[in-house]
């Protein structure tokens, strides 16, 4: 496991062999390898490194990384040259914001060379102090769920096996042993986040609706649900609004997405239906009654699990700065996943061998003439290209 390097290993190698005006952020899931990636930096680099991690059962105060960038100074003084000091979990410290703006300013008038790398498992929370205090002082790199082709040279699974078991790397191992397998993504992947990146960092004041939501969201895999059916699945769910916000707050934490309804413009329509989307087909499987073997006899559910793994692909790789992923739908017809960026158009269809929908990619063309169309499976893309290949490369 720790022999595999994922292709941000080089890529932030070099971005730490001179020193830049800018520091590093590692953002994604829980257990997709972070860590793993930032030692494997540090193994490479020709210059010492310091490591600490915030991911504390009581959040640490600002001092900590006072304390931490100390311990990279008295290295630096030290070895007389650079140093990297990487920061885990770095969300977690009480006004991380102010406290690593302060460090880093400070640290670039100073003659000591300090690189530094920051990783997080936390989006919203990311996103609100880096805007906040940080801009222009970083560069964000994005570490998604691991792809069917990262599995397939680490573990040798096959495109099924992928779409089953999904991407979380430290949960290989028990694939031989499905009871035991989910037991360890339920528990240790899937508790875990919930616990302590959404509930421990944020005012949830029904945090029995929040797994509930996300249990009803493994149950419903591409699939469009309404809010008031949602209400009728769940008990004390409130109102429509604070369902919207958890599923929000579910997305922060890479868990799952509320796709909304696509339309022209920069307003979307809020409050329409969401298609729920799952970011890794493990957490779909695991809370699942069905097997590995009952779940491919099954067409129609397996048929979900593929049709969620397509945009599992897109959401995992395409920057929600540059893209938006969407669905639509009109009267009978719809189209499974619509990606925009800028003035351009992709309308996706998924030939998975699930029944009951009419394909809408010929009236989405008669609304949205300058669109482009891709199906992948059936006659179109083949499936195993489509996810070998990165999103991105389908949309140029």
């Amino acid at each position: 496991m720790n022999t595999f390097e994922r292709s941000l290993v080089p890529l932030l190698i070099k971005e730490f062999e001179m020193r830049q005006p800018v520091f590093q952020v590692l953002t994604g899931p829980r257990q997709v390898g972070k860590t793993t990636i930032a030692r494997q930096v540090m193994e490479k680099l020709p210059f010492p490194s310091v490591y600490a991690s915030a991911d504390t059962p009581l959040p640490p105060g600002p001092e900590w990384i006072e304390t931490q960038w100390r311990r990279a100074e008295v290295d630096a003084d030290r070895s007389a040259g650079a140093v990297l000091l990487v920061l885990d979990e770095f969300q977690k410290v009480r006004g991380w914001s102010e406290s690593l703006k302060g460090m880093w300013d400070a640290a670039r008038r100073a003659p000591r060379d300090i690189r530094l790398l920051v990783l997080g498992s936390s989006a919203l929370l990311i996103r609100e102090g880096l805007s906040e205090s940080l801009a222009g002082r970083f560069f964000l790199h994005r570490c998604g769920h691991w792809t069917f082709r990262e599995c397939n040279d680490a573990f040798g699974w096959d495109l099924p096996r992928w779409l089953y078991f999904g991407g979380y790397p430290g949960a290989a191992v028990y694939s031989g042993d499905e009871r035991k397998w989910k037991r360890y993504v339920t528990d240790s992947l899937i508790e875990t986040v919930l616990a302590r990146d959404v509930l421990q960092l944020q005012k949830i004041t029904k945090p029995t609706l929040l797994r509930h939501l996300f249990a009803l969201a493994a149950m419903f895999p591409a699939q469009v649900l309404s809010y008031n059916k949602m209400l009728g699945q769940l008990q004390d769910a409130g109102n429509t609004t604070t369902l919207a916000h958890y599923l929000r707050l579910l997305e922060t934490a890479f868990l799952a997405s509320g796709l909304e309804l696509f339309s022209r413009g920069s307003v979307r329509k809020r409050g329409s239906s969401p298609k729920l989307l799952l970011w890794n087909n493990a957490l779909i499987n695991a809370l699942s009654g069905r097997s590995f073997d009952e779940s491919i006899a099954d067409t129609s559910w397996w048929g979900r699990l593929v049709e969620n793994a397509v945009g599992g692909h897109l959401v995992n790789s395409l920057h929600p700065a540059d893209y938006s992923i969407t669905y639509w739908r009109k009267g009978k017809y719809e189209v499974d996943f619509v990606v925009a960026r800028g003035t351009k158009l992709w309308a996706i269809e998924v030939k998975s061998g699930r029944s009951g929908k009419t394909s809408g990619l010929d009236p989405f063309r008669a609304q949205y003439p300058e669109s482009r169309l891709l199906v992948v499976g059936g006659n179109g893309i083949p499936l195993q290209e489509f996810f070998d290949t990165p999103a991105e490369s389908w949309l140029e």
